[in-house]
C-alpha cells in the first residue's frame, strides 16, 4: 500500500495552493542523473511541469527532458528497423522451410516492434493524460517538506531507503514504499518525528483478490477515489540517503498506511494511505520539538473521505 497513485505531478499546484518554494537544484540534479544513465524514472507529469518554461534552470530542465525523450524515441526506431531486418529473415526462412526458429522469430519480431511502435506514439503523443501523473514504487514524484522554515517541493523517489542503509535493501525489502503506522516506532525510528512530508494524492491503487462469475480467484486492479473528489494529504517520511564512496545522494519517501475502513476493506484490501488535515499541515511537516504522543495524534484526526473504487484501466 499504495501499490500505485495519482499524484499531484506539477509543482505549480504546491506553489498555488501552498505557497512553496521549488528545490530547483534537486530538480536539476535528478534530471541530469537520468541524462547519465541513471535508473531515474520520472513521471510524464512532472516533466511536463517544465514545458513553458523559457528561461533560466527551469527551462534547462525542460530541455533535460527533451533531450532524453529524443533519446529514447532513437532506440526505440532503432529497435523496430532492427526487429524488421529479422522478422524479414525468418519470414524468408518459412518460405524455404518451416521450422519452430523461424516461427518463434517471426512471432517474437512481431511481438517487440508492436512493442516498440506503442512507445514511440506515447512519446509523440501531444495530449496530456491522467496516466502521467499516476505513480509506481521506484517512480518520483514531487513531495512537500519544511526546511529552515520554508515549505519545498522536492523530487523524490517512491521507495524509501534510510539514510546509512545499504543500498541493496532495496531489493531486500522492497516493501519500504509502505510504513506502517504499527511500526513507526520500530524500523522507522529514525525518520518518525524527523522527517516528515506530504504528497497531494487523487486516488491510489490497490492489487485484491476477487472471485469471478465462475466463482475463480483472479487478482484486479482496484482505483480507490474520494467519493467528493477531495485532494488527500498524505503524509510521508523521506530521507536523504548518501554513498559513502561516490557521495552519490539519493532523496526516497514513502507513505504511512495503517489499517482501511471499512468501504476498502469490503472491496478487499487491508491497507490504506494517511490524509492528514489541512490544519495540521504545518505541525506535521516541522515535527521537531513535538512528542510522539502529539504527533500520532494529527494520524489519528486524520481526514476520513468515504472512498468510491472501480476496476482500473
Amino acid at each position: 500500500m499504495c501499490y500505485s497513485a495519482m499524484v499531484w505531478a506539477d509543482y505549480h499546484a504546491f506553489v498555488r495552493r501552498f505557497g512553496a518554494k521549488l528545490s530547483i537544484e534537486e530538480f536539476v540534479r535528478l534530471f541530469r542523473v537520468r541524462e547519465n544513465g541513471g535508473k531515474v524514472k520520472i513521471p510524464r507529469g512532472m516533466e511536463d511541469a517544465f514545458k513553458d518554461a523559457t528561461v533560466g534552470a527551469e527551462k534547462l530542465i525542460y530541455d533535460l527532458a527533451r533531450r532524453y525523450r529524443d533519446e529514447q524515441r532513437n532506440r526505440h526506431l532503432l529497435e523496430i528497423i532492427e526487429q524488421g531486418e529479422r522478422l524479414q529473415r525468418a519470414q524468408a526462412s518459412l518460405e524455404k522451410k518451416a521450422t519452430k526458429k523461424a516461427a518463434d522469430d517471426v512471432r517474437i519480431a512481431g511481438n517487440k516492434i508492436a512493442a516498440a511502435q506503442r512507445r514511440l506514439d506515447e512519446l509523440d503523443r501531444d495530449e496530456p493524460a491522467p496516466k502521467d501523473s499516476r505513480i509506481y514504487p521506484g517512480d518520483y514524484a514531487p513531495v512537500m517538506i519544511v526546511q529552515n522554515g520554508e515549505r519545498l517541493v522536492v523530487p523524490m523517489r517512491y521507495q524509501c531507503r534510510i539514510s546509512g542503509v545499504p543500498a541493496s535493501f532495496d531489493e531486500k525489502y522492497p516493501g519500504t514504499y509502505n510504513a506502517r503506522l504499527d511500526s513507526l516506532e520500530g524500523y522507522w525510528r529514525n525518520l518518525f518525528g524527523r522527517s516528515h512530508g506530504v504528497a497531494v494524492v487523487t486516488r491510489f491503487y490497490e492489487h485484491v483478490e476477487r472471485l469471478d462469475d465462475e466463482g475463480k480467484r483472479r487478482n484486479e486492479v482496484l482505483e480507490f477515489r474520494p467519493q467528493d473528489g477531495r485532494e488527500m494529504l498524505v503524509a510521508c517520511l523521506w530521507s536523504r540517503w548518501t554513498d559513502e564512496d561516490t557521495d552519490e545522494e539519493l532523496l526516497s519517501f514513502a507513505a504511512i498506511t495503517t489499517d482501511p475502513p471499512p468501504e476498502v476493506i469490503a472491496a478487499g484490501h487491508d491497507r490504506c494511505i494517511i490524509p492528514i488535515r489541512a490544519e495540521h499541515l504545518d505541525a506535521w511537516l516541522s515535527p521537531e520539538g513535538r512528542s510522539l504522543g502529539e504527533l500520532y495524534a494529527i494520524l489519528e484526526d486524520r481526514d476520513r473521505p468515504y472512498y468510491e473504487h472501480t476496476v482500473a484501466d
